[in-house]
């Protein structure tokens, strides 16, 4: 069954390239994703086609309106599907909130711009607001097509590997681990013995340690609520023990 996405934004034009390549564009001849794109504009009322407006109270910037923008969402959107403001004050999102999405049959996105959107957009049809992060762009549309990437590719079938997604890192709560292929050896670096060895449960655990690894050297506040056996204890205490001899070294 296809995720059916609603796009509302002043600037459709922005994702002609994104989303007609790759697997995007796969998905969607497969009608596993459907992306609908809507320009605010044509629900405005006036010749000049105006959207936005300078805020009440002074201060910098334009306003988006509210009148286009919640007369668009109400004649596309269903009753009951979510309808989600890309906002800088929105909940982060994450990969546990792609895997919420991708449950979904659709949902709606409104790409804010300028200084922002009218506050009664959010109270007439907003229903949840997203952030792809503590930072601040020029509009929602970059969000928009990062939140649909992300979507997109939990969706089965969607990528080649059937499994490919599950090992993904944040997944699994850790990052992923190290990747080789061809040729055995470049510039000389060797891909690991245990790689080229055909053990499969060798080959399983060193890439269990590895992402470990991984995790303990660049993300180690994913540890705290990663799903972690008594072996993965076990490394993660190797792994303390060689950090404070490699300090002793170096005092």
């Amino acid at each position: 069954m296809a995720v059916c996405i609603d796009v509302f934004t002043l600037f459709p034009e922005m994702f002609a390239g994104p989303m007609t390549c790759s697997m995007l564009k796969r998905a969607q001849e497969q009608e596993q994703l459907v992306i609908s794109l809507h320009n605010i504009r044509d629900y405005t009322t006036d010749k000049h086609r105006v959207a936005d407006a300078p805020p009440y109270g002074g201060g910098g910037g334009m306003i988006m309106k509210p009148e286009p923008l919640i007369a668009a969402v109400e004649a596309v959107v269903p009753q009951g599907i979510p309808v989600i403001l890309l906002s800088p004050q929105g909940r982060v999102f994450n990969q546990r909130l792609a895997e919420e999405l991708a449950e979904k049959p659709g949902f709606a996105l409104i790409c804010g711009h300028y200084e922002g959107v009218d506050e009664r957009v959010r109270e007439t049809v907003v229903t949840d607001e997203i952030s792809v992060g503590d930072f601040v762009l020029t509009g929602g549309e970059l969000a928009a097509m990062i939140i649909i990437d992300a979507v997109t590719r939990l969706q089965p079938g969607v990528l080649g590997d059937p499994t490919g997604a599950a090992e993904d890192s944040h997944t699994t709560g850790l990052l992923e681990h190290p990747h080789y292929t061809r040729p055995p050896e470049y510039r000389g670096m060797q891909v690991p013995d245990v790689l080229l060895s055909g053990h499969a449960a060798r080959i399983a655990a060193w890439r269990r340690e590895q992402s470990l690894r991984r995790t303990w050297e660049r993300r180690p506040d994913l540890l705290l609520s990663a799903s972690l056996s008594e072996a993965d204890r076990a490394f993660l205490l190797e792994l303390a023990k060689e950090d404070i001899e490699q300090r002793k070294k170096g005092s």
